[in-house]
């Protein structure tokens, strides 16, 4: 049974019927949410159901858009590894550190949860053709699922992508344009072509479902350390779904009871390169200005503009979080430091998490007595001309 009630929008609150194709608000071009009937979810399932389900994101099915079974499209995405980061914690000397670890996801990043409800819920709807502007993880995975549904995808990234992303979506199936420019620019070309060959667009937070993918790492989280929170997530952030789709998932799981109030502390991670939501939370704005000539080493976090700002920026003062920009040279030491002693070949990314961890932690922000969660978004393989580069570097 699906319990779906209607989608509403996260700035005017204006309420749409669920079961039509919808991109942002049509009243004021804010991102949809989708919004569900948690009293009958509450009554339905509890926590010892979920423990006996398969092991991955489908495992919430209650809290998740898709209806019907035969939509669910799968590749194994999800119930990703809470890592305790034992030989890492004892060189930070914090022993409370956990890695949660979404390189081993399908297409090897989070991603892969956020396009897989994105398709299976466009597929159910009828869609007949994807696009998507991609700095490269995102691509990929929809690249996967559009042709485990047998829909035609068409994806537009960077020309200067590592090109690992490139065969990825190739080998897949879809149709790569390459564009001169940053992800901004990819997302301009390709509304074009949506509105010209009509494709249905999954940009990040511009269709409402890639958030509900996204929130299961947040369900995840709870579940692994016994239906708690941790008291710090530290997410490395460029559109920032994920970090959205959490703080969505803390809400609801507290209405269905399987959580107390707590909240951790969210933490916001960006490349001084391209640092959009560091500024404005700083500056205590309400939403993000562009960020010009925007330049890391980390594709994904090489986004200039972000649709979710202002719910990024939300969650970070709600929580009483913060932000934290790091260099391309701190993320490199980060995913480093990770592999040598955890064994994971984390991205840049996730070794930003690392960086704005040490910082935090130098400046007293976190308490030696709390529990940190890093998230490493992705795998370092699809990355491993940085660490040639290094190599011929140091001669």
């Amino acid at each position: 049974m699906n319990y779906v009630t209607h989608l509403e929008c996260s700035m005017c609150r204006l309420e749409l019927e669920s079961e039509r194709l919808w991109n942002l608000c049509p009243n004021c071009r804010k991102p949809l949410l989708v919004r569900y009937d948690l009293a009958a979810v509450r009554q339905k399932v509890t926590r010892e159901d979920i423990a006996r389900r398969e092991p991955n994101l489908w495992r919430y099915e209650e809290v998740l858009p898709v209806r019907k079974d035969i939509y669910k499209l799968t590749l194994g995405e999800g119930y990703t590894p809470l890592i305790t980061a034992r030989r890492l914690g004892k060189v930070v000397d914090f022993p409370n550190l956990l890695i949660k670890e979404e390189g081993v996801n399908p297409t090897c990043s989070f991603k892969a949860r956020g396009l897989v409800m994105a398709v299976s819920r466009a597929y159910e709807l009828g869609v007949k053709a994807l696009s998507i502007p991609s700095a490269g993880n995102a691509a990929g995975a929809m690249s996967a699922y559009a042709s485990l549904a047998g829909i035609p995808a068409f994806v537009f990234m960077p020309r200067d992508v590592p090109k690992p992303f490139v065969a990825e979506c190739l080998a897949l199936g879809a149709s790569v344009t390459l564009i001169d420019g940053l992800i901004t620019d990819c997302g301009r070309v390709a509304a074009n072509e949506v509105a010209e060959y009509g494709r249905f667009d999954v940009s990040t937070l511009k269709e409402p479902y890639r958030i509900e993918g996204k929130k299961t790492m947040g369900y995840e989280v709870a579940e692994q350390l016994g239906w708690a929170l941790p008291d710090v997530i530290i997410y490395p952030t460029g559109g920032g779904t994920g970090l959205i789709g959490m703080w969505k998932a803390f809400a609801e799981m507290e209405a269905l009871g399987w959580i107390d109030s707590k909240r951790p502390r969210m933490v916001t991670v960006q490349a001084e390169g391209c640092a959009p939501m560091v500024r404005a939370f700083q500056r205590e704005e309400q939403f993000a200005e562009p960020w010009k000539n925007a330049h890391t080493v980390a594709d994904g976090l090489r986004v200039p503009a972000a649709v979710g700002d202002f719910l990024i920026l939300n969650a970070l003062r709600e929580s009483q979080g913060t932000a934290v920009a790091v260099s391309d040279r701190e993320m490199m030491d980060g995913a480093n430091l990770i592999g040598r002693t955890e064994g994971l070949f984390a991205s840049p990314e996730g070794g930003a998490t690392l960086a704005a961890f040490q910082k935090l932690r130098a400046e007293g922000w976190i308490r030696d007595d709390e529990t940190v969660v890093l998230f490493n978004t992705g795998s370092g393989h699809k990355y491993a001309h940085l660490w040639v580069k290094e190599r011929k570097d140091k001669g």
